[in-house]
């Protein structure tokens, strides 16, 4: 399941793509049009901003706007900068790796296996959508 937190991200990144005319978006119109929570919003914009999906410009006329084409935007890099992995258990994650301390071999582990499965169609499908197939 989604975090609210990658939820609201992906709204908001979604609204600006829509928007996207070449003027940075205020904060305040994003939460007002998404019914995002503004404290909630700023904080999830600046991981955005910190991993370079988003830029932004101060002062009058400043706002949000993405930092490449939306179709450049992957729905799973969004995902990964706002949630971390998209592997349901550590040991399948390609970016997140760790070795399950419960699990004596990966190799003969049953729900090993599955999760692979699992961790390979979904990042088929996060992959291969950009931000534009949101709007």
């Amino acid at each position: 399941m989604l975090s609210k937190k990658t939820k609201y991200g992906l709204k908001a990144m979604a609204y600006l793509a829509r928007k996207m005319d070449g003027n940075p978006i205020l904060i305040s119109e994003i939460s007002a049009q998404e019914r995002i929570p503004l404290k909630f919003l700023e904080g999830i914009l600046l991981d955005l901003k910190k991993n370079g999906l988003l830029e932004s410009k101060k002062g009058k006329g400043g706002g949000y706007f993405l930092n490449k084409p939306a179709n450049d935007i992957t729905i799973a890099s969004i995902i990964r900068v706002l949630d971390g992995p998209i592997a349901l258990l550590p040991c399948v994650s390609l970016n997140y790796y760790q070795k399950c301390e419960d699990c004596i071999d990966e190799e003969s582990c049953s729900l090993n296996r599955v999760m692979v499965k699992v961790r390979d169609k979904t990042l088929k499908v996060l992959e291969s959508q950009s931000l534009s197939d949101l709007i």
